[in-house]
């Protein structure tokens, strides 16, 4: 793979499965990286999450080819003693080896970083986790809803009073932690230019979704009063809430003190500013769900169109709440290449979405599908300097399976 762009010339092998670890890898390739996507020989489980719900079900492998787009695609069974050679050729090419294995398993494989750091000293090992190296839950297998989620305390607060805890979008934290991964990469390959010197650099979905909630976190670290979950008919600040158009639009509406002025103006009611209920902040406190519901009123009363119209003029914070089938057809994600088009993935998916980094004035590499399982198995081995005999004996031994045609 050659192209002219910011990572053009750097080398990255992905052994990472799921979601995290390999959309990291996918960021680097938009910039122009060569990535090998290294998968076992029945290939990552993400390839058929397009049949898993709750997952939307769909023919197409869309979170797939989301998550491995611009990769070549190699099936290789580490559990083979003979796959040792093809993995030590693979590190030695390497500029970048991108693993999320957990601990145990990693150890039984040799594919922890002081097995791999002496064939190749200026390897940038990229390590994600579910908790973290340390830890009595270090070991532990982890997905973004335990890890992410559910342990960083996120689930906790991402739901109304009175709900229990919901499920959150698949994928969420993992692409949370995919940036954060390819960041700590970078980082590393910067000091690599600098000093000459490889790295281990790691994070854990844990740790990403504590600092996703560190606001929270961080009040609980100084024992600040909590105002507990949020209730949208009695809201801590009536400022900061959700509301209903007519249409039945929910819309999310923030006005900032310097605002107040202006959108009690601009809604048909200033009296409410000097109304003797909310004028005092006290009293706006107690008086909190009566406000709320007139609030309520106003709002149900015109569709969204109009309150487009109001709150544009008034230059206040807002946005309806809009589901995924709207969302495509925001034109700002068109404007702003958020959603860009897939080559050569077939079906009805002819477009994905973009990593969220621009670089002003270099162009990201075309998206291409993601690859078959071991689509590139022969091309990357004659790569790495294997002989056509040592291909036939990676066969024999089960190291490395026949190219399929699958689909996906």
């Amino acid at each position: 793979m050659t192209s002219d762009n910011i990572f053009s010339g750097l080398k990255v092998v992905d052994l990472a499965s799921f979601i995290a670890g390999p959309s990291a890898a996918v960021i680097l390739s938009d910039f122009g990286a060569d990535v090998i996507k290294v998968e076992p020989p029945h290939g990552d489980l993400w390839r058929i999450a397009n049949h898993l719900p709750p997952q939307p079900v769909a023919e197409d492998a869309y979170p797939w080819h989301l998550a491995n787009r611009n990769k070549r695609g190699m099936a290789l069974d580490l559990k083979s003693p003979s796959a040792h050679q093809v993995l030590e050729k693979l590190v030695k090419w390497a500029d970048v080896l991108i693993v999320n294995t957990p601990h145990p398993a990693r150890k039984k494989l040799k594919l922890e970083y002081e097995d791999v750091v002496g064939w190749n000293p200026r390897l940038i090992y990229a390590d994600v986790t579910g908790f973290g190296d340390k830890g009595p839950d270090a070991d532990l297998p982890g997905f973004d809803i335990t890890s992410y989620w559910a342990r960083s305390g996120l689930l906790s607060m991402t739901r109304d009073a009175g709900a229990p805890p919901t499920w959150p979008v698949a994928g969420s934290g993992d692409n949370a932690t995919a940036v954060g991964l390819y960041s700590a990469i970078v980082t590393a390959l910067y000091r690599r230019e600098r000093t000459g010197e490889g790295a281990r650099v790691t994070t854990s979905l844990l740790a990403e979704g504590v600092w996703s909630a560190s606001v929270s976190i961080q009040a609980a670290l100084c024992g600040a009063k909590f105002f507990g979950l949020h209730d949208r008919k009695n809201p801590a600040n009536a400022a900061m809430n959700v509301w209903r158009a007519k249409d039945d639009t929910w819309f999310v509406l923030l006005i900032t003190p310097d605002k107040l002025a202006a959108v009690a103006k601009a809604i048909g009611r200033p009296d409410l500013l000097t109304d003797p209920r909310f004028s005092d902040p006290a009293k706006l406190m107690a008086n909190m769900p009566q406000l709320t519901a007139i609030l309520d009123e106003i709002f149900r009363a015109e569709p969204m169109a109009h309150w487009y119209e109001v709150f544009n003029g008034a230059h206040v914070t807002f946005g309806a709440v809009r589901g995924p089938q709207e969302v495509i057809n925001d034109p700002q994600l068109q404007a702003n290449d958020i959603i860009v088009p897939l080559n050569g993935a077939g079906g009805k998916l002819t477009s994905t979405i973009s990593s969220p980094l621009q670089v002003h004035g270099v162009a990201k590499v075309p998206a291409k599908r993601a690859p078959k399982i071991g689509e590139h198995n022969e091309e990357v081995l004659r790569q790495l300097g294997f002989s056509v005999a040592e291909i036939d004996g990676f066969h024999a031994s089960g190291a490395i399976p026949k190219a399929k045609g699958h689909a996906a």
